[in-house]
Protein backbone atom coordinates (compact mmCIF):
# COMPACT_ATOMS: atom_id res chain seq x y z
CA UNK A 1 0.00 0.00 0.00
CA UNK A 2 1.25 3.58 -1.04
CA UNK A 3 0.28 6.44 1.33
CA UNK A 4 0.16 10.04 0.67
CA UNK A 5 -1.12 12.84 2.96
CA UNK A 6 -3.91 13.42 0.66
CA UNK A 7 -4.68 10.07 -0.77
CA UNK A 8 -4.59 6.41 -0.27
CA UNK A 9 -3.81 3.89 -2.88
CA UNK A 10 -4.35 0.48 -2.62
CA UNK A 11 -2.38 -1.54 -4.77
CA UNK A 12 -3.80 -5.41 -4.59
CA UNK A 13 -5.97 -7.98 -7.40
CA UNK A 14 -4.24 -8.44 -10.51
CA UNK A 15 -0.65 -7.37 -10.76
CA UNK A 16 -0.57 -6.25 -14.07
CA UNK A 17 -3.37 -3.70 -13.33
CA UNK A 18 -1.63 -2.79 -10.21
CA UNK A 19 2.01 -1.80 -12.12
CA UNK A 20 0.34 0.14 -14.15
CA UNK A 21 -1.75 1.93 -11.52
CA UNK A 22 1.45 2.37 -9.65
CA UNK A 23 3.48 3.51 -12.53
CA UNK A 24 0.81 6.10 -13.18
CA UNK A 25 0.87 7.61 -9.40
CA UNK A 26 4.68 7.86 -9.79
CA UNK A 27 4.45 9.43 -13.35
CA UNK A 28 2.37 12.46 -12.25
CA UNK A 29 4.25 13.41 -9.20
CA UNK A 30 5.66 16.64 -9.05
CA UNK A 31 9.06 16.07 -9.63
CA UNK A 32 9.19 12.62 -11.67
CA UNK A 33 6.37 14.58 -14.25
CA UNK A 34 8.59 18.12 -14.19
CA UNK A 35 11.79 16.08 -15.18
CA UNK A 36 9.33 13.76 -18.03
CA UNK A 37 8.22 16.82 -19.09
CA UNK A 38 10.98 18.91 -19.49
CA UNK A 39 12.55 15.75 -20.95
CA UNK A 40 9.65 15.46 -24.01
CA UNK A 41 9.69 19.58 -24.47
CA UNK A 42 13.59 19.24 -25.81
CA UNK A 43 13.27 15.67 -27.52
CA UNK A 44 10.52 16.67 -30.42
CA UNK A 45 11.53 14.70 -33.59
CA UNK A 46 9.18 15.55 -36.54
CA UNK A 47 8.75 13.34 -39.51
CA UNK A 48 10.47 14.28 -42.26
CA UNK A 49 7.52 14.93 -44.18
CA UNK A 50 6.78 18.09 -46.46
CA UNK A 51 3.56 18.96 -48.00
CA UNK A 52 4.20 22.35 -49.88
CA UNK A 53 6.05 25.58 -49.75
CA UNK A 54 6.45 26.05 -46.62
CA UNK A 55 8.87 22.74 -46.22
CA UNK A 56 11.92 25.52 -47.97
CA UNK A 57 11.41 27.39 -44.72
CA UNK A 58 11.42 24.32 -42.39
CA UNK A 59 14.51 23.15 -44.27
CA UNK A 60 15.87 26.71 -43.62
CA UNK A 61 15.27 26.01 -39.65
CA UNK A 62 16.82 22.84 -39.98
CA UNK A 63 19.87 24.51 -41.32
CA UNK A 64 23.23 26.15 -40.11
CA UNK A 65 21.98 29.59 -39.54
CA UNK A 66 19.33 28.19 -37.52
CA UNK A 67 20.04 25.51 -36.00
CA UNK A 68 17.02 23.38 -34.98
CA UNK A 69 19.21 21.01 -32.71
CA UNK A 70 19.69 23.71 -30.28
CA UNK A 71 16.04 24.24 -29.77
CA UNK A 72 15.75 19.86 -28.75
CA UNK A 73 14.01 19.73 -32.37
CA UNK A 74 15.43 16.69 -34.68
CA UNK A 75 13.96 16.04 -38.04
CA UNK A 76 13.37 12.55 -38.25
CA UNK A 77 12.49 9.75 -41.02
CA UNK A 78 10.38 7.56 -39.11
CA UNK A 79 6.66 7.91 -37.94
CA UNK A 80 6.98 5.56 -35.19
CA UNK A 81 9.64 7.22 -33.43
CA UNK A 82 9.16 10.34 -34.08
CA UNK A 83 6.36 12.66 -31.64
CA UNK A 84 5.88 16.27 -33.45
CA UNK A 85 3.83 16.52 -37.08
CA UNK A 86 5.05 19.98 -38.50
CA UNK A 87 2.31 20.27 -41.49
CA UNK A 88 4.09 22.71 -43.82
CA UNK A 89 1.61 24.49 -45.72
CA UNK A 90 -0.95 23.16 -48.46
CA UNK A 91 -2.49 19.89 -47.51
CA UNK A 92 -4.12 18.79 -50.89
CA UNK A 93 -6.92 15.33 -50.47
CA UNK A 94 -4.60 12.97 -51.57
CA UNK A 95 -1.77 13.97 -48.90
CA UNK A 96 -4.08 14.44 -46.59
CA UNK A 97 -4.42 10.79 -46.27
CA UNK A 98 -0.86 10.43 -46.12
CA UNK A 99 -0.73 12.87 -43.14
CA UNK A 100 -3.47 11.09 -41.24
CA UNK A 101 -1.89 8.48 -41.02
CA UNK A 102 1.74 9.30 -40.47
CA UNK A 103 -0.66 11.39 -37.23
CA UNK A 104 -1.96 8.05 -36.35
CA UNK A 105 1.41 6.22 -36.44
CA UNK A 106 3.15 8.76 -33.96
CA UNK A 107 3.10 7.70 -30.38
CA UNK A 108 1.57 9.32 -26.92
CA UNK A 109 2.19 12.08 -26.71
CA UNK A 110 2.34 13.95 -30.04
CA UNK A 111 2.36 17.16 -30.99
CA UNK A 112 0.85 19.08 -33.95
CA UNK A 113 2.41 22.54 -35.45
CA UNK A 114 0.37 23.70 -38.47
CA UNK A 115 2.49 26.38 -40.18
CA UNK A 116 1.69 29.01 -43.15
CA UNK A 117 -1.85 30.61 -44.07
CA UNK A 118 -2.40 27.54 -46.60
CA UNK A 119 -2.92 25.70 -43.53
CA UNK A 120 -4.51 27.95 -41.36
CA UNK A 121 -7.35 29.13 -44.17
CA UNK A 122 -6.22 27.83 -47.49
CA UNK A 123 -3.96 31.22 -48.43
CA UNK A 124 -3.92 31.38 -52.15
CA UNK A 125 -5.60 28.32 -52.60
CA UNK A 126 -9.03 29.09 -50.22
CA UNK A 127 -11.39 28.34 -52.97
CA UNK A 128 -9.68 25.13 -54.24
CA UNK A 129 -11.96 21.63 -54.82
CA UNK A 130 -8.42 20.17 -53.97
CA UNK A 131 -7.44 21.88 -50.25
CA UNK A 132 -7.84 19.92 -47.02
CA UNK A 133 -7.64 21.79 -43.47
CA UNK A 134 -5.76 19.56 -41.28
CA UNK A 135 -9.21 20.36 -38.50
CA UNK A 136 -11.03 18.61 -41.54
CA UNK A 137 -9.38 15.38 -41.24
CA UNK A 138 -9.32 15.11 -37.28
CA UNK A 139 -5.93 16.50 -36.51
CA UNK A 140 -5.64 18.67 -33.35
CA UNK A 141 -3.72 21.58 -33.86
CA UNK A 142 -1.48 23.01 -31.14
CA UNK A 143 0.18 25.94 -32.80
CA UNK A 144 -1.09 27.82 -35.70
CA UNK A 145 1.54 29.93 -37.62
CA UNK A 146 0.27 32.45 -40.02
CA UNK A 147 2.40 33.83 -42.60
CA UNK A 148 3.10 33.38 -46.31
CA UNK A 149 5.89 31.52 -46.20
CA UNK A 150 6.21 31.04 -42.50
CA UNK A 151 9.59 32.57 -41.59
CA UNK A 152 12.35 30.17 -39.76
CA UNK A 153 11.93 32.32 -37.10
CA UNK A 154 8.24 32.00 -36.26
CA UNK A 155 9.01 28.64 -36.52
CA UNK A 156 11.33 29.12 -34.01
CA UNK A 157 9.13 30.94 -31.74
CA UNK A 158 6.64 28.56 -31.66
CA UNK A 159 8.63 25.44 -31.04
CA UNK A 160 9.34 27.44 -28.11
CA UNK A 161 5.51 28.08 -27.13
CA UNK A 162 4.87 24.33 -27.77
CA UNK A 163 7.67 23.70 -25.29
CA UNK A 164 6.19 26.20 -22.84
CA UNK A 165 2.85 24.04 -23.10
CA UNK A 166 4.51 21.16 -22.78
CA UNK A 167 6.00 22.08 -19.66
CA UNK A 168 2.73 23.16 -18.30
CA UNK A 169 2.79 27.10 -18.50
CA UNK A 170 0.43 28.66 -20.62
CA UNK A 171 1.32 30.08 -24.48
CA UNK A 172 -0.37 31.51 -26.87
CA UNK A 173 -2.14 29.53 -29.23
CA UNK A 174 -1.19 31.64 -32.11
CA UNK A 175 2.24 33.25 -32.91
CA UNK A 176 2.41 36.73 -34.41
CA UNK A 177 5.17 37.64 -36.92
Amino acid sequence: MITTEKQELLLTGNVESAAKKAAKWLLERKPVKTLRDWGISFSLWPPHLTTSCCGTEFGAFAAARFDSERFGLLPFSGARQSNLLVIEGTMTRKMARAVRVVYEQMPEPKYVIAMGACSLEGGIFWNSYNLVLASEIGIPVDIYLPGCPTRPEALARGLLMLQQRIRGKTAQAVVNT
